[in-house]
């Protein structure tokens, strides 16, 4: 049977949202750096310098805007990412970067939640001469251990998250190799550097990620077309010498 090219309703739609959808992942990175410029005091054993510290307007903004509004940019991006992805033949590592990556945003929105809103709280209580019971809810509330383990759990679906898209888009021809490894590492220096929470690794591993994801979005702004065979099976559009590109087209 021969091939004949055909794309699905909507399918042009949806690849170009896709494609301009890559270009939330240079801008959650972004966020995620600026987010890190400001080192927070420690509360053990500097709980004045911290109070003051969450009770400030700059505190609650890059919260609201760079860390959860970040959150779901960066939510946004994967799952466009995960489109372009199996769009270019690699549905599964599409199909994983979208799940990791949501599931990820969502569970760390919901922990810098609590620090956007209860941190202040918590600190106004302190600088009020609540001493006492600000630091026990700074221990139980700010920093739990469900709510820690909700970090690290989302912590690490970022990492994997990113692994997935990296290796995804390093074993794309027509995607970046090295571009796809530095998003990989960007997010795991990122993720790890959060714990000791100071010094400039994470904005590091920002900068990083912006540059990384940036280079992913230029080099797929043009999608690769897709053909429909006989039997109804996507492949990729052959190119002059015949091939696509991953490789030849399948013809029934």
């Amino acid at each position: 049977m021969t091939t004949q090219q055909s794309m699905s309703p909507g399918d042009g739609l949806l690849g170009r949202a896709a494609r301009l959808g890559v270009w939330a992942l240079p801008v959650w990175a972004a966020l995620l750096a600026v987010s890190t410029i400001n080192e927070q005091p420690n509360w053990r054993t500097h709980p004045g310098d911290w109070s003051r510290f969450v009770t400030t307007p700059e505190f609650l903004a890059s919260h609201l805007v760079a860390s959860i509004l970040g959150a779901a940019i960066g939510a946004l991006g994967m799952v466009a990412l995960g489109a372009v992805l199996a769009r270019r033949g690699h549905p599964a590592f599409g199909l994983w970067t979208m799940v990791t990556g949501v599931v990820a945003a969502v569970l760390s929105a919901s922990a810098l939640g609590v620090a956007a809103f209860a941190q202040p709280a918590i600190g106004r209580n302190y600088l009020a001469g609540h001493t006492a019971s600000a630091r026990l809810l700074i221990k139980t509330a700010a920093n739990g251990g469900w709510l820690n383990a909700t970090i690290g759990i989302s912590g690490l679906l970022l990492i994997a998250s990113a692994v997935v898209a990296g290796v995804g888009v390093a074993r794309t021809p027509s995607l970046p190799r090295f571009a796809g490894i530095g998003f990989a590492a960007s997010m795991a220096l990122f993720a790890v550097a959060q714990v000791p929470d100071k010094g400039p690794w994470q904005a590091i591993a920002g900068a990083l990620m912006a540059a990384s994801t940036v280079w992913i979005a230029v080099a797929g702004r043009h999608d690769a077309p897709t053909l429909v065979a006989g039997g109804g099976d996507p492949v990729l559009a052959a190119s002059p010498a015949g091939l696509g590109h991953d490789g030849p087209a399948r013809v029934r």
